[in-house]
């Protein structure tokens, strides 16, 4: 009997991979390791110390830029990820029709159009609205983080709307639950899921987003990125890693909460 096609039998796969892996995760393994360089520099290392770590927590340009930073991305993830859900069930609990291939390629527009035509067309309509309400706040730079973020909220909510067993649903209403029961009580519970992993993508998206924040933010309005990316034009020293290090511990902190999480409820 023939064996099955798998790319992982193919000679030279593992190898590949290896160096796949290498080239990707090596420039990250020199920023956390020259975050606790003791030098100025990042030419040379100089030994051991956490000086960079205590001057990033001692920066109040830092904390301040931290602090917009994740209030924009948990507000605009928040409101992405309910806007998704409601996109997605309305798009997959529901007979096909003429039209719905566009609603997807609508929706998922922001993943196809390149993140500076976004970026500029953002700025024309918020410099207008700026000069007629006179609002110059964070509003904008959230707006403007919502609309971006929300594909990448959308594909893992309706990946797992699509993969969901419909039995649940339908003895739900056999039994005269009204929608919104059938929801509470059945779809979401399963849900739940890929409602996290879709808010986990947009508040990672808005976190690093440096293009459309440029572009949008107001005086005085830094997020973090905006901030490192103004410091490295200028000089770059192991504070940015020691600032990035940080960042990816927390990344990687998120991203196991989520596996432990979806384990326990599988």
């Amino acid at each position: 009997m023939a064996r099955r096609f798998s790319v992982k039998h193919q000679t030279g796969f593992t190898t590949i991979a290896m160096v796949c892996f290498f080239l990707l995760y090596l420039p990250i393994a020199v920023l956390v390791v020259f975050a606790f360089n003791a030098g100025e520099t990042l030419a040379a290392w100089r030994g051991l110390s956490l000086r960079w770590f205590w001057q990033a927590f001692q920066n109040t340009q830092v904390i301040d830029a931290s602090i917009v930073s994740l209030q924009i991305a948990t507000v605009a993830a928040v409101i992405a990820t309910v806007a998704a859900t409601m996109a997605a069930l309305a798009t997959t609990r529901t007979e096909a029709y003429r039209g719905l291939t566009f609603k997807y390629a609508f929706i998922n527009t922001p993943l196809m159009v390149p993140e500076i035509v976004t970026a500029v067309a953002l700025l024309i309509l918020f410099s207008r609205l700026k000069i007629w309400t006179g609002y110059t706040g964070l509003g904008y730079l959230i707006a403007a983080h919502t609309a971006f973020c929300l594909p990448f909220a959308y594909l893992p909510i309706r990946a797992r709307l699509e993969n969901m067993d419909l039995t649940l649903e339908r003895a739900a209403a056999d039994l005269y639950a009204t929608p919104f029961k059938t929801f509470r009580y059945v779809t979401f519970p399963l849900l739940w899921p890929g409602i996290l992993a879709g808010w986990m993508l947009a508040f990672v998206t808005s976190l690093d987003d440096v293009v459309i924040t440029e572009f949008v933010k107001s005086a005085g309005q830094d997020t973090l990125p905006t901030y490192m990316l103004g410091q490295i034009r200028r000089v770059i020293t192991p504070e940015m890693n020691a600032i990035s290090t940080v960042f990816l511990l927390l990344s990687i902190a998120a991203v196991t909460v989520f596996f432990f999480v979806s384990k326990k409820r599988g």
